[in-house]
């Protein structure tokens, strides 16, 4: 590995890169939130385009030339550089703090290209009040695209960014709902929208309109934590599930291989009730998968036990069959490693199309095994998403999911199982 420091510049061909690698950003920021985004820049150092920033309200440019894969304190773009057309001649990678802390209080991070080809590391001691960094760039010169190790701390935050890169912030609506789509941006002015809702005190809740005569389209809710600080060790958990109505509860992980590496694994799910009244649960244990196109119109991607995936979790919500839903309660258990979710800087994201993303961090736990999360509901018609973050702990023979059966009242029933 190469290990660059500030400054440093170099031709990808000479660290035996291709037109495609990876881009993977570390950042050591306990207890704070950081966006990591990556500009693309014509020749003249602009966002001419809006649609090549890439961050967490656009994960992937056109083409998939450049993707994000966010993962707790890890930033992950799959770039493809043949995938760009001729106008992007840079690409900048950049962290800014969302909140009131600078970037003094980073702690030791790190850039890694290619697998490991190159390393520039850098860390709060670095920097002063700042509230953002632009930590490398990828620009091409001569022909041959290369890597500049930037390190520049940048007074503002990420709209500070991209009005110093060119680009026009399209502002929300309203704070307390999601905003309208915009209409289509002149090319010479496009505007991108880094509006997000974080919801910050339990009870905190928002609710969002659908577009007329449709539905809200692919809802997506992601779970995403730190999945190194902790080492493992085995948690009791359900074990089978039903679909509707009796949910089978058993106190281990059999037949569920630990995952490799070390490190926290959490688990995600929900209870649901539909219109109808009928009641059941979506999660990995047990294979209660749901499905997207059918009943109950939630579906849980396969769940990842070998901890290569660095998307998290991810539950998906049919937003044009939303009217046949009445609840759902996402919640997240901790299969494998040491409960302490103060540890696991965990963060939901629920994302409905066109609108802002709303952003439910769990917070404030203890050494319980299971936290619910957010409720999503039908409000005669609005989707109504409730920050809850309410944390359940097995008593006696009564699992913690039970526990939060009857703090919500979904009244599912359960039966004690064995490991066999």
């Amino acid at each position: 590995m190469t290990t660059f420091a500030r400054g440093q510049k170099g031709k990808l061909a000479d660290l035996g890169l291709g037109a495609r690698f990876p881009v993977e950003i570390d950042i050591n920021a306990p207890g704070m939130s950081v966006d990591v985004s990556c500009f693309g820049l014509d020749s003249a150092d602009k966002l001419s385009d809006d649609r090549y920033m890439v961050f967490y309200n656009q994960l992937a440019s056109p083409g998939d030339a450049v993707r994000l894969a966010l993962s707790g304190s890890r930033a992950s773009f799959d770039v493809n550089l043949d995938a760009l057309p001729g106008t992007i001649a840079k690409l900048v990678f950049v962290a800014a703090i969302d909140g009131a802390q600078t970037m003094r209080a980073l702690g030791a991070s790190a850039l890694t290209l290619g697998g490991g080809a190159l390393r520039f590391p850098w860390s709060g001691s670095d920097f002063g009040d700042e509230k953002a960094v632009i930590v490398a760039e990828l620009y091409r010169r001569d022909g041959q695209w290369r890597f500049g190790a930037v390190g520049q701390g940048f007074n503002g935050g990420l709209s500070a960014l991209l009005a110093h890169f060119g680009g026009t912030e399209a502002k929300p609506a309203s704070p307390t709902s999601a905003p309208a789509p915009a209409a289509p941006a002149a090319p010479a002015t496009p505007k991108v929208s880094l509006s997000k809702i974080t919801l910050e005190k339990r009870g905190d809740k928002v609710s969002l309109d659908k577009a007329a005569g449709r539905g809200y389209g692919r809802i997506h809710v992601n779970l995403n934590w730190n999945q190194s600080s902790i080492s493992p060790t085995p948690a009791p958990t359900p074990e089978k599930t039903g679909f509707l109505g009796r949910i089978t509860g058993a106190l281990g992980n059999a037949g569920r291989p630990r995952r490799p590496g070390g490190g926290i694994d959490l688990d995600l799910g929900c209870m649901f009730e539909l219109a109808d009244g009928r009641k059941g649960l979506v999660q990995a244990l047990g294979n209660a998968w749901g499905d997207y196109d059918g009943l109950p119109y939630i579906k849980l991607d396969a769940d990842d036990r070998t901890g290569a995936a660095t998307g998290g979790e991810n539950l998906w919500i049919n937003g044009d069959q939303f009217d046949q839903i009445r609840r759902a309660l996402i919640f997240s258990f901790i299969y494998e490693g040491v409960p302490n979710w103060s540890a696991t800087d965990g963060v939901v994201t629920v994302a409905v199309p066109n609108q802002a993303p709303i952003e439910v961090r769990l917070d404030q736990g203890g050494r319980q095994m299971m936290c619910a999360i957010a409720m999503i509901e039908n409000q005669g018609g609005r989707l109504q998403v409730t920050k809850m973050v309410e944390y359940f702990e097995q008593q006696g023979r009564t699992s913690a999911h039970e526990l939060m059966d009857q703090r919500f009242g979904f009244g599912l029933r359960w039966k004690t199982g064995s490991k066999d």
